[in-house]
């Protein structure tokens, strides 16, 4: 194996030689590609260029540009790193994108890629009455969700809360990579535990919600991400179950929850065949996203009560 890098770095000589090479390799080992990029050929773009500290979209003329033996060495480790360890992309260059942000990402935390991101940039029409003055972001892992939402509402106080505190230490370091200490708060919480007396306009969650076939059935990248923060149950609602039971008391009266359940939204309607969820369509691509207002949260509690309890 020694032998074998040592004869590729002393043939693969320049940045389009390593992007061609990772993008071999990556197919060959049937790599799966979901966190940022959807094919080998750009993933291999990604990780080499953030080895040579370059941007992704550097003039076509240095792609010819021919690497010191350092420099391969560097690149090399990258792209082996990621067919060896199957590691997504995100958690070996530490950054993804949400909403046009950046955001630092480790094994901490999901990667972030809600389809939430359209519903905030379309700020939440139209189904908030009122700019919002008070938001959560429940099971918030990196804090993505709840910083977007920060840019987005100016004037509103922002929660983050994550069951995990190594969560609520990544989401911190974005609180401080976007200089949002004064707007954004970061909480430690097993769902509204924590946020005693707290109220908001909006409460958005991207909480757990994947069942537990499709969990086993995931490729090795997925697995890669935090268990805890992907898995609820059997049919994927432990926690979404919970939340439908408990957000009322943490709404004002005009107030709504947005939350994911993807894959989930059936077993979803098919426990609660007569609640109206609201399930807007995305131009991006993406589903499973439901909006019910804190009033028929009220309404039907008693089901949810049953479905929790029973």
């Amino acid at each position: 194996m020694i032998e074998k890098r040592e004869s590729n770095l002393q043939e693969l000589q320049s940045i389009l030689d390593y992007i061609r090479w990772g993008a071999s390799r990556f197919t060959e080992s049937e790599l799966w590609f979901g966190h940022g990029t959807d094919n080998a050929w750009d993933e291999a773009v990604l990780l080499v260029t953030h080895a040579l500290h370059l941007p992704m979209d550097s003039k076509p003329e240095i792609l010819a540009a021919r690497l010191t033996m350092d420099e391969r060495n560097q690149v090399m480790d990258v792209l082996e790193k990621r067919i060896n360890q199957r590691l997504p992309a995100p958690y070996i260059t530490h950054e993804a994108w949400f909403c046009d942000m950046p955001f630092y990402v480790d094994e901490r935390v999901l990667i972030p890629r809600s389809p939430i991101g359209e519903l905030i940039r379309q700020r939440f029409e139209p189904w908030l009455i009122e700019e919002p003055l008070a938001i959560l972001d429940l099971c918030c892992g990196s804090g993505c969700i709840g910083i977007a939402c920060a840019e987005t509402f100016m004037d509103a106080r922002v929660d983050v809360s994550d069951i995990s505190a190594d969560a609520i230490e990544v989401a911190q370091i974005n609180i401080n990579r976007h200089d949002l200490n004064e707007q954004v708060r970061a909480v430690q919480s097993d769902l509204f535990a924590g946020l005693a007396g707290c109220s908001y306009d909006l409460i958005v969650s991207n909480p757990p919600y994947v069942d537990a076939r499709d969990l086993a059935e995931m490729p090795a990248e997925y697995h890669a991400e935090p268990g805890l923060a992907l898995g609820s149950g059997d049919d994927g609602l432990d926690f979404t179950r919970r939340l439908l039971l408990e957000a009322p008391d943490y709404l004002q009266p005009e107030g709504i929850l947005v939350c994911e359940v993807g894959n989930s939204w059936e077993a979803l309607e098919a426990a609660f065949p007569n609640v109206p969820f609201l399930w807007p369509e995305l131009e991006d691509g993406g589903h499973g996203i439901f909006i019910l207002s804190r009033e028929d949260l009220l309404a039907y509690r008693p089901m949810f009560e049953v479905g929790t309890n029973g």
